[in-house]
């Protein structure tokens, strides 16, 4: 059985959720099940109706409850939302701990650590729970410290040289 490894997107550039929505893509493809759980995106997204078609070889997961950009809310809001952050981590380390499918995706999970929600060191006790060494992580975000470079594989640093989105 083939051993999985954990994946980084990271860096200031835009890219990384599409790199790693590609990557479920593929491996939908190829009949593997994939999971993504969402952080800091907000409720309101456009692409969230597409890939809900995609189910159930992808399922998509977002437990904020605002529409709102996270540094945008108030106090009171953002501590309501670390909340729910918070339920959605306690997701993934049931996805992890259960071996609930092939590649789990944590998109933004590295902009939980810019913004103090958790430790690099939580980070890890959650990628620790994986039970199943077959399968893959991909984390996204713009943190790249050498701590985060630690716990993966493979990472790919995404810069934009010109222009943008």
């Amino acid at each position: 059985m083939k051993r999985g490894t954990i994946h980084i997107y990271s860096g200031d550039g835009h890219g990384k959720s599409p790199a790693a929505l590609g990557r479920a893509v593929s491996m939908a493809c190829q009949g593997k099940s994939v999971v993504i759980i969402q952080f800091l995106k907000g409720r309101g997204l456009e692409d969230s109706e597409f890939l809900r078609r995609m189910e159930p070889e992808i399922k998509l997961f977002r437990f904020e409850k605002s529409e709102g950009n996270f540094a945008e809310l108030s106090i009171e809001q953002q501590a309501d939302e670390i909340i729910n952050i918070k339920n959605g981590l306690n997701f993934a380390k049931k996805v992890l701990c259960t071996g609930g499918c092939d590649l789990l995706i944590l998109d933004e999970v590295l902009r939980l650590i810019d913004n103090g929600i958790i430790s690099v060191e939580e980070l890890k006790g959650i990628l620790d729970m994986r039970s199943d060494e077959s399968m893959d992580v991909i984390m996204t975000g713009t943190t790249l410290s050498a701590d985060v470079c630690v716990l993966a594989d493979e990472v790919t640093r995404l810069a934009t040289v010109k222009g943008g989105l």
